[in-house]
């Protein structure tokens, strides 16, 4: 049984589906429904970790196969549920300010393709110098497109799906043999996986006091301009991502706002202005959309993967941050070996629950 139906969550009940196992997922709005509030929907659909030169390896070591995965998920996807998620190869073009000669050697030690160019050689100005940094292999999908096509293939495969279903904050216990929900039922299973994103906390808060996660707004906006970007473009915590149907999206913002997943005039504002800043001609365009979602906040982007530390038969595989998309596919299969007892290709140690 899987806590939470986001990109995690039903990237693991893949992962568990074709070891075999009958899965079924619990989520407390809907699966691949914009409605949520979950960043799975709401995010931007990069699959790179944006400066990975100034996180940790452990996290580094997540999102390291993300795009190559994506591309092969994408086309079987595409093959088995007739639903296109966008994957598409646009490149990452990074601009000042940043950490040139730090930015080249972790490209380079990784063998990512990167090289300085001129930013006005694509489309954009450079506020701060004109010296950017081209990525051209860095790849994006588009996540409410990615969530339908999981969710179509999911239902193929006979995974239960549980909606609007909400579970109690789960309370001490030896072995975990089933979980009761807000209206009094109780679910049955064998294991249980919690991917609840920014809600993991309120559910293991008594059973995981040191589990350190908290959601993070996250505002967003949408074009669609007359003559769009060819390539995203990040510049000092900000990002402009072109769609293949023409939309722009423009964001993002980190908020410490609990649970509000609202919008407001004032970050609006300020997103409009950092996207003209880049793409002028945005200034003559109207904002199409203004949408947020709520991340699951950790200390140094660094998610839990691991068993509980002393509750039998419950896993976790959350608090991704900024890169639940990235780190999904590897994340799915750090914890789906730990639940068969098996040595995972990659170190479990950072990852684990703090008891």
């Amino acid at each position: 049984m899987i806590i939470g139906g986001g990109i995690v969550g039903c990237m693991t009940a893949m992962e568990l589906v074709n070891r075999g196992h009958r899965v079924t997922i619990v989520e407390r709005n809907q699966i691949a429904s914009q409605t949520s509030g979950e960043s799975s929907w709401a995010g931007g659909g990069i699959i790179f970790p944006l400066l990975p030169w100034q996180y940790s390896q452990p996290v580094n070591n997540l999102t390291r196969t993300g795009a190559d995965f994506y591309r092969e998920l994408s086309q079987k996807l595409l093959r088995e549920t007739d639903v296109d998620a966008n994957f598409v190869q646009s490149g990452f073009l990074l601009l000042p300010e940043f950490d040139k000669d730090a930015a080249l050697a972790w490209c380079e030690k990784n063998q990512v393709e990167a090289q300085a160019v001129k930013a006005a050689n694509y489309d954009v100005q450079s506020l701060s110098g004109d010296d950017a940094l081209w990525l051209p292999k860095v790849c994006q999908i588009r996540p409410p497109y990615l969530m339908q096509a999981m969710r179509k293939w999911l239902e193929q495969n006979n995974v239960t799906m549980r909606e609007h279903t909400q579970l109690l904050p789960l309370q001490e216990t030896e072995a975990l043999n089933e979980w009761q929900t807000t209206n009094g039922e109780k679910l049955s299973a064998d294991q249980f996986v919690v991917t609840s994103g920014a809600w993991s906390f309120d559910l293991l808060k008594q059973t995981a006091s040191k589990l350190n996660i908290k959601p993070m707004r996250g505002q967003i906006l949408l074009y669609k301009p007359e003559t769009n970007l060819r390539q995203m473009v990040y510049r000092e915590g900000f990002y402009m991502i072109p769609r293949l149907d023409g939309h722009l999206l423009a964001g993002s913002t980190l908020e410490d706002v609990g649970f509000d997943n609202g919008v407001t005039e004032s970050v609006r504002d300020e997103l409009r202005i950092k996207a003209e800043a880049i793409m002028p001609t945005l200034k003559h365009q109207p904002i199409i959309k203004h949408w947020s979602g709520l991340r699951p906040g950790t200390p140094e982007n660094l998610p839990t993967i691991s068993a509980h530390p002393t509750i039998k038969n419950l896993y976790l595989n959350t608090g991704h941050f900024r890169y639940g998309l990235t780190m999904a596919p590897a994340s799915a299969k750090l914890i789906t070996a730990l639940m068969a007892g098996e040595t995972p290709q990659i170190d479990a140690s950072p990852y684990q629950c703090a008891s």
